[in-house]
């Protein structure tokens, strides 16, 4: 279970440490999808510290800013979309794909990835970082999250190769990834 000496803000104390090493782990990739992303804090960041071309999409669009512009004056996209079902993108047009505290919502997560499978160019990388079953958030939240042995499964069924999924921040979030084979047609 989790260790009682977290608080109840940790997860908003280790964002910024979370978000740069999402954009060190993504380093290499210029265009990219971020699944599930709410108020769209991520692709803001992403676009203002490295200038890529990202697109936020999220079955909601409630929360999505009223200006897509970076700090820095540069332009986001954030579109209402299903991520088990992206039409709005074209085969093999991101170079990767990130999902932070989302894929515990999707509802059909193996859709999800097939998607993204799809949408990623060969070689492309997902990046999935949740909160992992009997973490803080269990406890501050009691949703259905996954256990790493099952992200593993998902991903590996989803035929990305290289996968790899491991707990950190105290064990509190899950930081998985895998890779698009790089060989065309697969």
């Amino acid at each position: 279970m989790f260790p009682q000496k977290l608080s109840d803000d940790f997860y908003d104390r280790i964002k910024p440490q979370l978000y740069a090493s999402i954009a060190n782990e993504l380093r290499s990739a210029k265009r990219v999808l971020d699944l599930g992303c709410g108020a769209c804090e991520l692709v803001r960041h992403l676009v203002s510290t490295h200038g890529w071309e990202v697109t936020g999409v999220d079955i909601s669009a409630g929360s999505f800013p009223a200006g897509r512009r970076s700090p820095k004056g540069a332009a986001y996209r954030c579109i209402k979309g299903d991520a088990a079902r992206m039409d709005f993108a074209a085969d093999e047009s991101a170079d990767a794909v990130v999902m932070v505290w989302a894929m515990h919502e999707m509802p059909k997560p193996q859709c999800v990835l097939d998607e993204t499978r799809r949408v990623l160019r060969p070689g492309g990388e997902i990046l999935i970082v949740d909160f992992p079953k009997d973490s803080l958030a269990q406890k501050l939240w009691d949703e259905n999250y996954y256990r790493p042995a099952q992200i593993r499964r998902l991903l590996e069924n989803a035929l990305f190769n290289d996968v790899t999924v491991c707990l950190i921040q105290q064990e509190q979030v899950m930081w998985a990834r895998g890779y698009r084979p790089a060989a065309a047609g697969t």
